[in-house]
């Protein structure tokens, strides 16, 4: 594929990511995504074949969740609540999937395969025995936050700093992480 295609590859993202971000995947058309990016629709057609292949290209997303184990498990907690919170802040991919998921069954099962792949695997370098429910627990607080602060934009939740979030919710996720609860 040339510079060209790849640039308008890129436009109808930006534009669907938007698109889906601000409609939700049911209301988001191609001729709407089309129309924001300033194409014919059958360009979005060509390149994505149709709207759920242009979902999955627009929800791709890499949580690039860190390797934790080197860190003092007394750091856990804040080190994985400022990870999400850059990750939902730097890139829309997620706050489209989030929003999308709470109407569409493909991105609901999207977004719990990106954090079953990604999250999970770092959670077992740290509690092999127990991960999978752990970093289902981490998902709901740090799914619960994205939701709460980028979608519906709750005032007290969307108002607060970086800074207070990692402390309100790293403890509990250092707890998710780390403590024993037999």
């Amino acid at each position: 594929m040339g510079a060209k295609a790849d640039q308008t590859k890129a436009v109808i993202l930006a534009a669907a990511r938007e698109r889906f971000a601000e409609s939700g995947y049911e209301a988001a058309t191609i001729r709407a995504i089309a129309a924001d990016a300033n194409i014919d629709p059958s360009m979005v057609m060509r390149y994505f074949g149709n709207k759920e292949q242009l979902f999955a290209a627009a929800a791709e997303f890499d949580l690039r969740f860190p390797d934790l184990s080197d860190l003092p498990p007394s750091e856990l907690g804040a080190a994985m609540v400022s990870h999400f919170l850059a990750r939902w802040e730097d890139d829309d991919a997620l706050v489209v999937l989030l929003r999308s998921a709470t109407t569409n069954a493909d991105a609901a099962q999207r977004m719990a395969d990106i954090f079953a792949g990604q999250l999970l695997p770092a959670i077992s370098k740290l509690v092999p025995d127990d991960a999978p429910r752990r970093a289902g627990l981490i998902a709901t607080q740090v799914l619960g936050m994205a939701l709460c602060r980028f979608v519906l934009r709750i005032p007290p939740v969307a108002a607060m700093s970086r800074a207070e979030l990692v402390a309100w919710l790293g403890p509990t996720l250092q707890r998710y992480a780390t403590e024993d609860v037999s």
